[in-house]
């Protein structure tokens, strides 16, 4: 099973879609995904925490995205949601605490976005199942809809490690188990 996003953040400016399939079990592929940390990803690891100041290189991606500024919107057995709000094109750490479905849901602040990052596990095939990474990026405003625009055409470039490296490493873990 997987989550329906459009429940949570329909029509985004910005998605992507990263799979990586892998002949493991499903809680085998899970539980290796959660594993992973920022140190592990030598490029994306430093892109996040460039993008997010203060954020050590010890926190698992699954721990990342279960704090500030984040907030587990929704998950269940083997998927997960998070979500941001606020100005992400700026350095700053100033981004609002929200806490969870409902204040994610509401956010209508002017010039700032609502960010949904997703992650689940897929049956791939007979003996395959595929680890799952969707982000969204949805501008409040038209004012917003620039800046993301501007902030993409930099931060873009990092988009393809997700899957070079992050969900690489995590399917490489569950085969190896």
């Amino acid at each position: 099973m997987h989550p329906d996003l459009d429940e949570w953040l329909p029509d985004p400016q910005v998605r992507t879609l990263h799979r990586r399939s892998v002949e493991a079990d499903a809680d085998r592929l899970w539980e290796a995904a959660e594993t992973v940390r920022l140190r592990d990803a030598p490029a994306l690891g430093p892109a996040v925490r460039w993008r997010i100041p203060g954020t050590s290189s010890d926190v698992s991606f699954r721990d990342l995205f279960r704090q500030y500024p984040f907030t587990v919107i929704a998950e269940g057995t083997r998927w997960s949601v998070s979500g941001m709000c606020g100005r992400i094109w700026t350095l700053r750490r100033d981004y609002p605490r929200i806490e969870g479905a409902e204040d994610f849901l509401a956010w209508e602040e002017p010039d700032t976005a609502r960010v949904l990052l997703a992650h689940w596990i897929e049956r791939d095939g007979p003996k395959q199942n595929a680890l799952v990474s969707e982000a969204r990026i949805k501008p409040v405003d038209g004012r917003a809809r620039f800046r993301i625009r501007a902030l993409w055409a930099i931060v873009g470039h990092f988009e393809p490690l997700i899957d070079a490296e992050a969900l690489r490493i995590a399917t490489r873990r569950a085969e190896r188990a």
